[in-house]
């Protein structure tokens, strides 16, 4: 069985979780970084941009045999100080891909609901974030 977390819980996580840089941008990878990036916006209240790769599909089954740049990038990026959000990072194909596409960047940090990451709210087995359907 999955293991489930509430909102409320993982909201908490995100009020009390401190970075400490001063981010430029958020950089979410879509799609499942776009809500944890939306609420790190809130909070934050810097730009926000997505990078649109992918790998696996809705039930974390890989479609492809490396991530792919779904579309071209479109911001400005040099020599900005980036927080890159994903939902979940597991082996770290994705987020690694994507740090390679920003590598042009001032300096960038990693961000996960859960796993191994620069800042993460959880660093567990996988569990259904409280937003998904």
């Amino acid at each position: 069985m999955i293991q489930e977390k509430t909102f409320d819980e993982v909201m908490k996580r995100f009020r009390e979780i401190e970075f400490h840089e001063n981010f430029d941008m958020i950089v979410a990878i879509a799609n499942g970084g776009i809500i944890p990036a939306g609420i790190l916006n809130q909070k934050l209240g810097i730009e926000f941009q997505v990078l649109k790769i992918n790998l696996r599909d809705a039930n974390q089954k890989p479609i492809y045999n490396t991530p792919q740049l779904l579309s071209p990038v479109e911001f400005d990026f040099n020599n900005k100080t980036i927080l890159l959000v994903e939902d979940r990072i597991k082996t770290g194909a994705t987020v690694n891909f994507a740090l390679e596409l920003l590598k042009e960047a001032k300096l960038v940090k990693t961000f996960a609901v859960n796993g191994n990451a620069d800042y993460s709210l959880y660093n567990e087995n996988c569990f259904k974030f409280p937003w998904i359907l």
